[in-house]
């Protein structure tokens, strides 16, 4: 039976085309071996949030259940208020698992370097995708093991950077789980396996979708500088977020990277734009995107998202094969398979968010480190080139894409509260320019 994950072939591939920049990027880190990755682990596990938004206090809280001696006992976000509040609900849900005192509260963009400097075992990396490359790399160099929310970063220079780290962790026997929920989940981890087990044949086309109403957004107030708001608003903010097909659609393109056995595709070809969402608090992110994923045997990938209020919904990906059709509806909670061995989940389901760490803090117990880290940057850079393509109105092969040179956003040491970052004008097909 294959990786549920993965095929071999993919994962040559990947490193191959990515391979030139994952050295020069490995070399300059200095990284150090945690004494607590080799062997089994009885000790009491201590865990560090790093990003203490919504997503972060729910890992947290699953972190916390994922074990029964583990303790959070380190706290960082860029706002006091949110670090506050995160604290606040989680000593709600978790009174006795939650040790921070005054010294395990970090406020500003260089707090993750003092979660990274205690002596926590694992660390939630789940800020704003933008600093993800910069934190994963820290947290393997400080010898924590992992949990990294998708997406691990915006442009390709990140993961590059993503993957440098993650082939690092392996080496230094630190487990690294991803955020993308789906490949946790029960119903789904069975539906893709019998497609990579050639239930439906051989897969010939994919269409997945991810068409959604529009997000929050929070009122400017009249003393925030530009980061403030940048920061407040991150979603909207390509240089953030990464835009939407990367950081919420990419859940989609994930399922059908796994349908295709995370083989990279050929070329990707697409189109989108801002139709509706075009004030100014919504930044310089697209509201839609239609991309084509072609690959070297023929097969194609199609992707389709869109954030507009008072539209049609539809969360799903459908896999056409020789001898049949697998359907993957999130909306109607359908994994079935039709055609020549029909089939259809009717077992019970799970938390794929508890699971993630469920798994990862196991895997720490046992001494047996887990690495999502190759697929999740092969799946996190095809919602990039979508993008890419998107944006600039031409095909652009994989090749081409993985070694782009195009950063989003400043550079890593820059960042502080008078930084007057405007960041990319908002893509126009035809006139932005592939670099």
């Amino acid at each position: 039976m294959k990786d549920k994950h993965k095929t071999d072939h993919s994962r040559r591939g990947f490193l191959k085309s990515s391979g030139t920049a994952v050295v020069g990027s490995t070399l300059a880190m200095n990284f150090i071996i945690p004494k607590a990755s080799y062997g089994q682990n009885s000790d009491t596990l201590k865990v560090g949030l790093i990003g203490c938004g919504g997503r972060g206090t729910g890992a947290a809280n699953q972190a916390l259940n994922a074990d029964g001696n583990v303790v959070l006992t380190q706290m960082a976000d860029i706002f006091q208020d949110r670090l506050d509040k995160s604290l606040k609900n989680l000593q709600k849900e978790q009174k006795d698992k939650v040790k921070v005192g005054e010294d395990g509260k970090h406020v500003g963009f260089d707090a993750y370097k003092k979660v990274l400097a205690s002596d926590v075992d694992v660390v939630l990396l789940t800020t704003p995708p933008a600093f993800r490359p910069l934190y994963l790399e820290a947290a393997v160099e400080a010898g924590k093991h992992i949990f990294c929310e998708k997406p691990m970063a915006v442009d390709a220079q990140g993961i590059r950077r993503v993957l440098a780290a993650a082939q690092k962790a392996k080496e230094n026997k630190l487990s690294l789980v991803s955020g993308f929920c789906w490949r946790y989940h029960t119903s789904k981890r069975e539906v893709f396996q019998r497609i990579l087990d050639g239930d439906i044949g051989e897969v010939q086309a994919v269409y997945s979708t991810y068409n959604t109403g529009d997000l929050w957004s929070v009122p400017y107030e009249k003393d925030w500088g530009l980061l403030t708001k940048q920061m407040r608003n991150w979603l909207y903010y390509n240089w953030i977020s990464g835009d939407h097909i990367v950081e919420q659609a990419i859940h989609s393109i994930d399922m059908g990277s796994w349908a295709m056995g995370d083989m990279q595709p050929k070329s990707v070809t697409g189109t989108g734009g801002r139709q509706v969402r075009t004030d100014a608090i919504f930044g310089n992110i697209y509201d839609h995107f239609a991309i084509e994923y072609a690959y070297d045997n023929g097969a194609k990938s199609f992707h389709f998202s869109r954030q507009q209020k008072n539209c049609s919904r539809s969360y799903s990906v459908a896999v056409w094969g020789t001898k049949g059709k697998a359907v993957i509806d999130v909306v109607r909670r359908v994994d079935e398979i039709t055609g020549e061995k029909p089939w259809r989940y009717r077992g019970d389901g799970n938390d794929m968010y508890q699971q993630e760490h469920d798994e990862l803090f196991a895997s720490i117990r046992k001494g047996e480190p887990m690495n999502d880290g190759e697929w999740m940057s092969q799946s996190n850079m095809m919602a990039i080139m979508g993008r890419m393509a998107a944006y600039t109105g031409q095909t652009i092969t994989y090749d081409e894409a993985i070694n782009s040179q195009k950063v989003l956003g400043p550079p890593d040491t820059d960042y502080s509260w008078d930084m007057e970052f405007e960041g990319p004008p908002v893509a126009m097909p035809g006139i932005t320019k592939f670099v």
